[in-house]
């Protein structure tokens, strides 16, 4: 099971939330079987929008983070609820090109710098705010960070890594994200940007047995922080087989007509590849309880 931790400094102008999704990320590899390289650009934007997601008010807020960048993966997409718990998937699960000349896995490469970032938040109101900007990097955590600074004007700092064994499994998988409030003062950013330079990436810090506390606390050190949320999160999709029926029933009157055509109609889930299949007749059934 995954963990996300918030803090916060003592004047409460900077938040800091942090997450081990060692478990989501290895769950992503285990239902969509990517590449090593795949794995680090889908973890990393999973764990992104978790933390993202984990930064919403109420308890029904949903955050879908899209990516579209020119590389080989195609689109990507992570849908969060406001507890952090999270699902995603992308066009392309195997991408093999070469590493980058220090050894990494090319996630850059994989995802491509030419593109858009596209943040959806469904807040419950009429209409889901959406905003877009240009990839940076296509490597994901700074294309958040520059999403804050240009969409929302939130100064952020956004840390993200996924550690592939050599027979694909997942090793390590973390990020934290940061944020100053309007208020923070000079100082305090200072301590900040002096805190940020001088931290190891995440999964070496994971590795030398850094908690997601340990690592929240880390990024705030200087400014007397404190947790304020400590909550276990996990990879989940909420598909079911009603929730398949109402996405049916509200297809166009000609695309529900040629469904019935076929003896059985196949529905396969994006997010956990779960397949759900119905006859003709229960096509005809949901066709005539549209109709209704």
């Amino acid at each position: 099971m995954g963990r996300i931790v918030r803090t916060i400094s003592a004047d409460a102008s900077v938040v800091c939330s942090a997450i081990d999704g060692t478990d989501i990320v290895s769950e992503i590899e285990r239902i969509h079987q990517t590449s090593a390289v795949v794995t680090a650009a889908l973890g990393r934007l999973a764990l992104g929008t978790s933390l993202i997601g984990f930064g919403l008010k109420d308890k029904d807020d949903s955050v879908t983070v899209k990516i579209k960048g020119s590389g080989p993966i195609g689109s990507m997409t992570a849908v969060s609820d406001s507890f952090g718990n999270v699902k995603a998937y992308s066009d392309e699960t195997i991408v093999e090109i070469p590493l980058r000349p220090d050894g990494k896995l090319n996630v850059g490469g994989a995802v491509g710098k030419n593109g858009t970032i596209t943040v959806i938040k469904d807040l419950g109101l009429k209409e889901p705010y959406v905003g877009q900007v240009e990839l940076v990097s296509g490597e994901i955590a700074e294309d958040i960070t520059n999403y804050f600074a240009v969409s929302e004007q939130i100064p952020t700092v956004c840390s993200l890594g996924v550690l592939v064994n050599p027979d694909l499994t997942v090793k390590r998988a973390g990020g934290f994200l940061l944020q100053l409030l309007p208020f923070a003062p000079d100082d305090c950013v200072e301590i900040i940007e002096k805190n940020i330079s001088t931290m190891p990436s995440v999964t070496n810090m994971m590795e030398l047995g850094l908690s997601a506390e340990d690592i929240a606390m880390k990024a705030l050190s200087g400014l007397k922080p404190n947790v304020l949320d400590d909550f276990e999160v996990k990879y989940q999709c909420g598909c079911s087989r009603e929730r398949t029926e109402r996405i049916l029933m509200s297809l166009s009157k000609e695309d529900i007509n040629s469904l019935a055509e076929d003896e059985i109609t196949e529905v396969k889930c994006h997010f956990c590849d779960k397949v759900y299949h119905f006859t003709k007749d229960e096509i005809i059934t949901l066709r005539d309880r549209k109709a209704r």
